[in-house]
């Protein structure tokens, strides 16, 4: 399926290097002030040819909304938005069945097996080309929510390979209550730590030049979530944000909070203990990443998304044709060294859009 969301609708379309891309946003309340300037200062965030550690093709990424906003305003009716695909190099990606090798590690093989068919050019709707949609929709709802609710939602590069960014270790003091987008873009690694950013950024260049990847993680807060978000059983926030985030292209992992590190820890140092904060109860530290029992607890939320290394490298690797032939590829097109830094904007997307979807699930109750 091809559509996110129970009451804040997403549904996406469009190939790596088909014409255009795009999406159709169902559910975003009316009256909101919403342009393509908003939209666009993300997708600049996402797109491809940004820096000197992402691949080169070029792409402009120009949003231009086509529905459900009149003069600036969102009219509470679909909102259509598409960017078109213009520096496409189908040649690079050419389809015949006789002379097909399958690429390692894509979903080249997974498509022909589901569908018997599979886009002739690049990953198709496995293509990373695709969140471009989700960014849209992303950023349409995390506007909402920041003008109702003040919600904040900031991603950052927090590994790269073996080289580690924590910004909870004491040295950072209070960064995670402090952290911008602004600081997160000071480098192209998007990583707020300058020294540990450029020793990622020459790592990767390095894996560049003799044509080979690497993965990393992004980590994530939502600040100011209203408590009482996610349902019990099923439904969980935490299920609903892994499902987010494990459909995002390259993702192999995600985890909450303490994640699998709260596993090497007694009850006794993993509990997060109630106090009185101002108004309301809180807690001292935050194991649980925000939310108890699948519902948050007005903490933020802290979680991390593992990213593989980029499938597509230029070093010669053994794979086989559609018959189970052995052969050698040597692949061609562009691609990144490492996904990571382009990733950034797409995780706050997915994050935003299963926050507000659970907002308006929960005001449906009141």
């Amino acid at each position: 399926m091809s559509t996110f969301g129970r009451l804040y609708k997403v549904t996406t379309f469009g190939e790596s290097h088909c014409p255009a891309v795009g999406v159709i946003v169902d559910g975003c309340p009316p009256n909101l002030e919403l342009t393509e300037d908003d939209i666009q200062k993300q997708l600049n965030r996402r797109r491809p040819g940004q820096s000197k550690i992402s691949t080169p093709r070029n792409e402009a990424d120009k949003v231009i909304l086509l529905s459900g906003v009149e003069r600036g305003i969102t009219l509470g009716t679909p909102i259509g938005a598409m960017v078109k695909n213009r520096d496409m190099r189908p040649e690079d990606y050419k389809f015949d069945r006789k002379d097909y090798l399958v690429r390692p590690s894509h979903a080249d093989l997974t498509y022909h097996l589901k569908y018997g068919i599979h886009a002739s050019s690049g990953g198709g709707r496995s293509s990373a080309r695709e969140t471009i949609s989700r960014v849209i929709a992303g950023t349409i709802a995390e506007k909402w929510m920041y003008k109702k609710y003040n919600i904040e939602v900031i991603a950052w590069v927090s590994s790269v390979g073996n080289i580690d960014f924590n910004i909870y270790d004491k040295k950072y003091g209070n960064l995670s209550k402090t952290l911008s987008r602004d600081d997160v873009d000071k480098t192209i690694v998007r990583c707020p730590e300058e020294n540990i950013a450029k020793d990622m950024i020459s790592y990767i260049e390095k894996l560049k030049d003799i044509g080979d990847s690497t993965g990393g993680v992004v980590s994530c807060i939502c600040r100011n979530i209203p408590r009482g978000l996610g349902e019990p059983c099923f439904d969980k926030m935490e299920a609903k944000l892994a499902h987010a985030m494990l459909s995002i292209p390259a993702t192999k992992g995600f985890e909450i909070g303490s994640g699998f590190g709260g596993t090497k820890l007694r009850g006794s140092a993993h509990n997060d203990i109630f106090i009185k904060k101002e108004n309301h109860i809180g807690t001292i530290t935050n194991n649980s990443g925000g939310i108890q029992g699948g519902i948050s607890n007005g903490e933020d939320i802290y979680f991390r998304v593992a990213f593989k290394p980029t499938s597509t490298i230029k070093i010669s690797q053994q794979t086989t044709d559609l018959d189970g032939n052995s052969r050698i590829l040597k692949a061609r097109g562009r691609h990144d060294p490492c996904v990571v830094n382009r990733a950034v904007p797409i995780v706050e997307a997915m994050a935003s859009m299963v926050i507000m979807d659970n907002i308006l699930i929960q005001n449906m109750r009141k």
